[in-house]
């Protein structure tokens, strides 16, 4: 019997026992769905994470410092972050003023998501927190060293106080101080609720009439490469630690890049976890798949007789059933990538607000894996009809 007659008496005897084909088929069905499903969401949402750190701005490095007596630690920070040169793109200080925003009759405290984040930065702040302009212009050293008052507004904001004006130019009131509009940022954060657009930065030397105080305690430091993140991680907590004496105030250092291994190593250890929850549903169905062929072989015991006494030789008996094992497990594991893909994408949207499809080299790997299970299933029974007597197999009712 060549192979195209093994493959034609496979789905014959598929189609004959059509019902207890599909149910043995159930198992494995059910467990490359479950893994693709399971990784596939795992893997989107690592995707959104890293796509949420390249919006906020790669290697960054966020810094918070304090001394309890009042003196201002910003500037000597300041100076030292300079004087690394090469080894980062940017520092700024990145303070926060309360208040919402209002032009003519519109206000922000009207915003579904609140009022926008307002940002005490220098020249570099958009540089150092990964914005683009994309009407007017960016804050300037003039602005800083001259305390301007003037601001700059990310695009949700903007949307929201002018709707489809041209912001630059106009005055808005922050704490009843009025605000020239220089430039808005270019949205990088569009679709999120709690979006990253919905804030707006003006000069830190304001500090003082918005806050009433003159010191600042946060800063935004970018590294020049995810290289350098971890020296200049280091060096600047070194420098802070000769600045600031625990007893008199604090600090704080830390890279983003960390969460992002971290978060890495979570989501593939998670992936592992997962993946091997939902293989077991794959052996049980290769343990439906085993029991199912030997009960074929018992079944057909006479036909196996039949096929022996006139000149079947072992090896083509062994490979009809092996055939027809993998045939099984192949059609489940194709009807488990088609539920697999379907729940992926039920479960991007309910879960991530996000269409995922999961990734094409699983799919393979997970329908290969079937047809191997099929095979490794399904020889015991296989070598069972294979070493049938043909007088003894005759006897059978």
């Amino acid at each position: 019997m060549n192979l195209k007659q093994s493959f034609r008496m496979a789905f014959k005897s598929i189609r004959a026992n059509r019902v207890r084909s599909l149910l043995t088929m159930l198992g494995i069905i059910i467990g490359v769905a479950a893994v693709i499903i399971m990784v596939s969401v795992v893997q989107g949402s690592n995707r959104q994470l890293k796509a949420y750190y390249e919006r906020l701005g790669n290697n960054r490095i966020t810094v918070s410092a304090e001394q309890w007596d009042g003196a201002d630690i910003s500037q000597a920070l300041y100076d030292y972050c300079i004087g690394l040169g090469p080894l980062i793109y940017g520092v700024t200080p990145d303070g926060t003023a309360e208040g919402p925003l209002r032009y003519l009759d519109r206000s922000t405290e009207d915003m579904e998501s609140g009022s926008p984040t307002i940002k005490l930065g220098s020249a570099q702040f958009s540089l150092c927190n990964n914005f683009q302009i994309e009407r007017g212009r960016d804050l300037c050293q003039m602005d800083i060293q001259s305390s301007q008052q003037v601001i700059v507004l990310g695009a949700r904001t903007a949307q929201h106080l002018f709707n489809y004006q041209n912001p630059v130019g106009k005055t808005v009131l922050l704490q009843s101080h009025p605000f020239t509009v220089v430039g808005v940022y270019r949205a990088k954060d569009p679709d999120s609720e709690y979006s990253m657009d919905n804030m707006a930065v003006v000069p830190y030397t304001l500090n003082r009439l918005l806050n009433h105080r003159n010191t600042l305690d946060s800063f935004t430091i970018r590294a020049a490469s995810s290289e350098t993140t971890a020296e200049v991680s280091s060096r600047v907590s070194g420098f802070l630690k000769g600045q600031i004496d625990n007893e008199r105030g604090y600090f704080n250092v830390y890279s983003e890049n960390q969460d992002i291994r971290a978060s890495d190593a979570r989501n593939r250890m998670m992936s592992m976890v997962l993946g091997g929850i939902a293989s077991i549903s794959l052996l049980v169905g290769g343990i439906g798949i085993m029991n199912i062929m030997l009960v074929t072989v018992t079944e057909r015991t006479r036909e196996i007789g039949i096929r022996k006494a006139i000149g079947a030789r072992r090896k083509s008996i062994l490979a009809q059933f092996l055939i027809e094992a993998s045939v099984v497990c192949g059609i489940g594991g194709l009807l488990g990538i088609a539920v697999g893909v379907a729940g992926t994408v039920l479960a991007g949207r309910l879960i991530l607000r996000a269409i995922i499809l999961p990734n094409l080299l699983m799919s393979a790997g997970a329908f290969l894996f079937s047809v191997a299970m099929g095979v490794g299933f399904g020889l015991y029974p296989a070598a069972k009809a294979s070493k049938l007597q043909p007088v003894e197999a005759l006897r059978a009712d």
